[in-house]
């Protein structure tokens, strides 16, 4: 095969993976309510203030063992990272959106 043959492949292949994505809708299937309201909650939960005083507690605990040598330095630096993905993954996932709909 040449070059420009494996190009053309290329080309209609990813032709037709991006039509897939415009198939997707954002709208919740029928009967999915109580999904989606569970997992609600569980938003709400997790990114509460319950959730945010946890964090507190313990981003300044594992910071303190760090300072005094208790804890590794990465295992610190993976706590602190967590804390930062947990309650940014909405802004982490609206970037991911806004970036996969700009190809489009």
């Amino acid at each position: 095969m040449t070059k420009a043959f494996v190009k053309m492949l290329s080309g209609i292949a990813m032709l037709f993976h991006t039509t897939a994505a415009f198939a997707q809708s954002t709208i919740d299937p029928e009967g999915s309510g109580v999904i989606v309201s569970a997992v609600n909650w569980l938003q709400g939960t997790l990114l509460g203030t319950v959730a945010t005083v946890v964090a507190v507690i313990a981003i300044a605990a594992v910071g303190f063992m760090m300072l005094t040598g208790r804890v590794n330095w990465r295992h610190g630096a993976v706590v602190i990272l967590g804390c930062f993905i947990l309650f940014g993954a909405a802004s982490i996932v609206a970037g991911i959106q806004s970036a996969a709909t700009m190809g489009q």
